[in-house]
């Protein structure tokens, strides 16, 4: 570790020596060895808030860390940001109506940067004024560290929210505005809230799911030692290159079996049910008339693909499109959150019934999480996600409900969804539950 110790030195002395102007940011090429562990280095750092990014194709990773400016309104940061500098962060799932418990949104231009592009690593310093507070935060980064034991199911009390009978009656209740057409579809979730005997690294709990949960986004968002957010999702939200978006309906869902031909029964029930169809066309269409304003052209792929993760598979159509002249990417987040496929459809008439009717507020999950600058951005769609305070984990999944959903079908949706997390941190036998049992 003593590249990354020297490129340390190197920043410093640059900052201090006045090698850079006011507000802007410098970089050093680390030569790391191929085993280096981005995720075991960050679990020995000091620094907060703490960021985690790992895209869906694996190709980029970043840690990020501590603060130089934080935004509410992301909007406001383009006036600030230097020309490859990044803003880290993230929306909760219904911002203008979350509760006092949650922060609606949270945005960081962090000190500190160590990015993987591919195999290559750079250290990245965000410096302002004089650079004295980005000095005190690399001085304080540990070039050093220790792997992380890997994260073992422990035993713990597991309790639903909601239980089966009241999802029973949440469901009823929708598929009867569902009928009087009052909406579309709405995304109804359950929280699974897990107490342990003895806390767990949010860190590790990243480690274990990046390990398994492959073709996802990764990320990590701590605002303090004992309070964390982690995911490992599969939804993008959008991808911005220059004036190119791109987005994804993901919507429509069933298991996985260790029979392969059962599991590609599965995957052919999936691609041929009309019911998931209609869901995944629905999202299709939510997102273009939510894109159409703020684009020149869309184009959408005409056939739902599989996507096949490892406890569940979903049907996804990709969505691309070239922004209009002016539009800033980050204003696709207000625009394109929340989607049909974790809302529902129309947008207000389905958050209006799962603000009266959800026993909890989502807060985060379902969210978004992901990084905007000038001439790029990238959102992850919250799901498969958890927050860690202490000893306890809450776990959140939600299925999408149309005309013809059943509620024990629905039950069982959450259950593989939740398992993707759950299965790592207890050995609550969640995929062998049904709902007469709760």
């Amino acid at each position: 570790m003593s590249a990354l110790h020297q490129v340390i030195e190197r920043l410093i002395k640059r900052i201090r020596q006045g090698l850079v102007p006011n507000e802007t940011r410098i970089s050093e090429s680390v030569d790391l060895p191929h085993d280096f562990s981005a995720v075991d280095w960050l679990s020995g750092q000091e620094l907060y808030p703490r960021f985690y990014w790992q895209s869906r194709d694996a190709r980029e990773e970043v840690v990020a860390l501590a603060q130089i400016h934080t935004f509410t309104d992301p909007l406001a940061a383009y006036t600030m940001l230097g020309e490859e500098q990044r803003v880290w962060g993230g929306k909760a799932f219904d911002s203008e109506h979350a509760k006092t418990t949650h922060q609606s949104s949270y945005f960081f231009l962090p000190k500190i940067e160590l990015i993987r592009q591919d195999d290559q690593w750079t250290l990245n310093a965000n410096v302002s004024g004089d650079g004295t507070r980005t000095i005190a935060a690399l001085t304080s980064l540990n070039s050093q560290y220790q792997a992380l034991e890997s994260l073992m199911p422990q035993p713990s009390y597991v309790v639903f929210s909601p239980q089966f009978d009241e999802w029973k009656h949440i469901l009823s209740k929708a598929l009867s505005a569902i009928d009087a057409n009052e909406f579309e579809k709405v995304v109804l979730a359950r929280k699974t809230v897990v107490e342990l005997a003895k806390p767990i690294s949010a860190v590790q709990l990243l480690k274990s799911s990046r390990d398994l949960n492959l073709d996802s986004f990764h990320f990590l968002f701590s605002l303090a030692p004992n309070q964390s957010f982690v995911g490992s999702t599969p939804e993008r939200l959008y991808r911005r290159l220059g004036d190119m978006v791109e987005t994804e309906a993901l919507a429509g869902t069933i298991g996985r079996s260790d029979d392969p031909q059962e599991d590609h029964q599965l995957a052919s029930w999936l691609l041929n049910d009309d019911k998931n169809q209609r869901e995944n066309q629905i999202v299709v269409n939510d997102i273009i008339e939510r894109l159409t304003p703020y684009t020149e052209s869309i184009e959408v792929q005409p056939d739902a693909q599989l996507i096949q993760l490892r406890k569940v598979q979903h049907l996804k159509r990709h969505i691309h499109g070239n922004l209009s002249l002016g539009v800033k990417g980050v204003q696709l987040l207000s625009a394109l959150q929340p989607t049909a496929a974790i809302a529902g459809l129309p947008r207000e008439d389905s958050l209006n019934f799962i603000r009266m009717n959800e026993p909890f507020t989502r807060g985060w999950y379902s969210g978004s999480v992901g990084y905007f600058g000038h001439n790029k951005a990238e959102f992850c769609v919250s799901i498969r996600s958890a927050s860690l305070v202490d000893n306890t984990v809450k776990l959140y999944a939600g299925a999408g409900i149309v005309a013809g959903s059943e509620a024990e079908f629905e039950w069982q949706e959450l259950n593989r969804k939740t398992a993707t997390l759950l299965n790592l941190i207890t050995d609550y036998p969640i995929e062998q539950e049904d709902g007469e049992m709760q």
